[in-house]
């Protein structure tokens, strides 16, 4: 799935709890996209596993893993990871904006 209609699909399942401003960066797994959170007002970046991928199980799982593993660790060079969530085949990590 291209960028474009990601970030449509993912603006349409988060609401107006985040506003998607662009993409960040698109990986084998997952895109990252800049968004601001409304409630807080500040910038985060949204990790969204590729809807293909989030079909199955196995990477559901392996990307919830991954959130787990990141949010329990405490460095400079580890982005803090704020929450994880899922809406239909859509999983998503929210997280600092470095």
């Amino acid at each position: 799935m291209n960028a474009a209609a990601l970030q449509e699909r993912l603006q349409r399942a988060l609401g107006a709890e985040f506003e998607l401003l662009r993409p960040l960066g698109q990986g084998g797994m997952a895109t990252v996209f800049l968004a601001r959170e409304a409630a807080l007002n500040r910038l985060v970046a949204i990790k969204v596993l590729d809807p293909e991928l989030g079909a199955s199980p196995v990477f559901r799982s392996r990307f919830q893993r991954e959130a787990e593993m990141a949010a329990s660790l405490q460095h400079p060079n580890v982005v803090p990871i704020h929450r994880v969530g899922a809406a239909g085949e859509l999983s998503y990590i929210v997280m600092s904006y470095v």
